[in-house]
């Protein structure tokens, strides 16, 4: 009787023990799926094909229309291009925005200069583009406005063989940011990355938590933080007063791609709210 009782518990607990694992792995697997569920996707920006889902605005135009074909799809790849330009740059200061708001986000992309500038556009545009955050919606922009009240994800190459020129700086038309805990009053703020050649393929990501910190990373490395941004400073002109209320944190905001006279390509855009 003694045996039989024990073998009848070992039975039962092997049972136990197995319809509790059993419930435990169904346990560890429905909130893995919850888990999965609840991760951001990323959006794919691009199609590939077209200009679908992207709103040009160009100093001198009027929201929506795209001068001279400025920004065009070649190869699956957003060009920038100026091929069309027949009476010079003429200060066209000009951005590709995408048609939704984001406030804490991941982005990520790559890009790669062309050898094509226009010698009338401001020096300081060669070899030089950017990613325009928490903009002012391209509908608010001014026909005669050059840069979008936003914060830049600044985009430069080699421009003097041996001279550092790093990419990933931030450039704040019509705002201002905290860097090392204060305001800091610079229009632009260098990063920590290398140099590279104008031809080159970058990986860029820019990961925004609302109006707190933001993140700038090259090639998978972090090369920037700062935080607070927020409305002020100068650069940015003939916009409407109402937009700019200085001392407002930016907590949402429009992208944009940037184009100021110098060639640029723009593929594999990803987004993915945080």
């Amino acid at each position: 009787m003694t045996k039989i009782f024990m073998i009848k518990n070992i039975l039962c607990f092997s049972l136990l023990s197995s319809v509790l694992f059993s419930c435990a792995q169904n346990k560890a697997e429905e909130r893995e799926e919850i888990q999965n569920k609840a991760k951001p996707e990323w959006i794919q920006m691009f199609n590939g094909k077209d200009l679908e889902g992207w709103i040009p605005k160009i100093q001198h135009h009027e929201t929506g229309e795209n001068y001279a074909n400025t920004f065009r799809v070649v190869d699956g790849v957003i060009e920038v291009n100026y091929d069309d330009y027949k009476e010079g740059f003429d200060d066209r200061y000009g951005h590709l925005f995408y048609e939704k708001p984001f406030s804490s986000f991941h982005m990520t992309w790559e890009y790669r200069f062309t050898d094509q500038w226009l010698e009338d556009a401001a020096s300081y545009t060669y070899r030089n583009s950017g990613v325009m955050f928490h903009s002012q919606a391209p509908s608010t922009i001014l026909k005669e406005q050059d840069w979008p009240i936003s914060v830049e994800w600044q985009m430069l190459a080699e421009e003097e063989e041996g001279v550092p020129r790093p990419t990933g700086n931030m450039c704040s038309p019509g705002t201002d940011v905290y860097f090392e805990g204060k305001k800091d009053p610079r229009h632009c703020i260098n990063s920590t990355s290398p140099t590279f050649k104008w031809d080159e393929w970058v990986r860029a990501d820019l990961i925004v938590f609302a109006d707190s910190l933001v993140i700038h990373l090259v090639n998978g490395d972090t090369v920037l933080q700062y935080t607070k941004p927020q409305i002020g400073g100068g650069t940015a002109n003939r916009f409407d007063p109402k937009m700019k209320v200085d001392g407002q944190l930016l907590t949402e905001g429009f992208i944009g791609l940037q184009s100021e006279g110098q060639g640029v390509l723009f593929r594999d855009l990803r987004i993915k709210g945080l």
